[in-house]
């Protein structure tokens, strides 16, 4: 790896704590999350931490971003809590990025160290999240990029515990991106709620409810926790996998429905992971798909809308989630009376329009 000097830091520190009206913050659009403004944290932009040049543009986008994503690099556990660590890390991840996913810079828009360090991951982020009205679209998250903001937290939290540290900063920076951007605290998710991907580790994934009360908390806004897709790895067994291989067999694959996410059927839902990867070259590269896993928005993919009159596989798996949640219903691939009467039902036990029609968000909520 090339060796650059490690420049003293420009710490970019902006005025918090300011007054808000009821009209909300200036520039945020009608309907956008309003509460406190969050003091914003300080941090280090490309240049401080001796960033090279995008190799191609950079796409700044006059739109704001919607939600944020939370990463993990899947680097070892430093020690080293230091600014020049953080800055070296920085560096490393961007020559990654650049010379081996062939990316044009780096692809998260921020970067978070073990010991709270943070800094600007894709050129103009940082600009861009200060202004609060444009959005630099990076690489981080598939076909979530061009409305997300991406957050790299340095480690493997697979079974790890998070720093104190990068917990805190983590904290501060969500907070902020939520003021600026007017982003429900709600909105704040997992690179696995969208990827075949275990990033950002179980440990830290098990925290996001605890990060999103935080920052409802630091910006005074309600937070609704979002229903999300599963994410089924090797080994797995039970209803959720025995609906996802009557799923791929509505698709056409010849795989057992027998509740194991064997080799087979991890073959079959590969090919839907690569299916819907195809066409969006920041899917791929090491750790950003990773091979034996299923999940995110792959799920959309093999779930279609279902109502009254259909039949098939697809409709046997809706029926066999149904009965792993305690209703009666006959799992008979058929879209019955019975069947629009149950899916109304459990609609209303969520708070949903009761169409008896089972749609993404309730197939979210009967995987989850």
């Amino acid at each position: 790896m090339v060796q650059r000097q490690v420049r003293v830091a420009r710490r970019v520190v902006l005025a918090g704590g300011l007054a808000v009206s009821a009209v909300g913050f200036a520039g945020l659009p009608a309907g956008a999350a309003v509460g406190r403004r969050a003091a914003a944290p300080s941090i280090s932009s490309t240049s401080d931490w001796g960033a090279r040049d995008a190799s191609g543009e950079i796409e700044v986008l006059d739109s704001k971003p919607t939600k944020i994503i939370v990463h993990h690099t899947a680097t070892p556990n430093s020690d080293d809590t230091s600014q020049s660590h953080a800055f070296e890390l920085s560096r490393q991840i961007q020559d990654y990025h650049m010379d081996t996913n062939g990316w044009s810079d780096t692809g998260q828009n921020f970067t978070n160290s073990r010991g709270g360090h943070l800094m600007e991951g894709r050129h103009k982020s940082l600009a861009a999240l200060q202004g609060g009205t444009q959005h630099v679209k990076g690489a981080h998250a598939g076909e979530q990029n061009s409305v997300s903001l991406g957050i790299e937290n340095e480690g493997t939290y697979t079974e790890a515990s998070v720093p104190g540290s990068l917990w805190e900063s983590l904290v501060s920076l969500c907070s902020y991106m939520v003021s600026q951007y007017g982003i429900e605290p709600g909105a704040i998710y997992g690179h696995r709620d969208f990827m075949s991907t275990a990033c950002p580790g179980d440990v830290l994934y098990a925290r996001l409810p605890e990060l999103r009360e935080s920052v409802g908390a630091a910006t005074g806004l309600a937070v609704v926790q979002p229903v999300t897709w599963p994410l089924v790895r090797p080994g797995a067994q039970g209803p959720v996998v025995s609906a996802l291989q009557l799923l791929l067999g509505a698709r056409g694959a010849s795989v057992p429905v027998d509740g194991v996410f064997g080799v087979s059927t991890q073959r079959a839902a590969s090919g839907v992971v690569a299916e819907r990867a195809a066409g969006v070259p920041s899917c791929f590269g090491s750790r950003v798909v990773e091979p034996g896993l299923f999940g995110g928005v792959a799920w959309e993919s093999v779930t279609p809308v279902l109502g009254a009159g259909a039949r098939g596989e697809a409709v046997r798996a809706a029926q066999v989630l149904l009965t792993w949640r305690g209703r009666s219903v006959p799992v008979d691939g058929v879209f019955g009376d019975r069947m629009v009467a149950v899916v109304r039902e459990v609609q209303a036990s969520w708070g949903l329009a009761a169409t008896g029609v089972v749609d993404r968000v309730v197939w979210q909520r009967l995987l989850g």
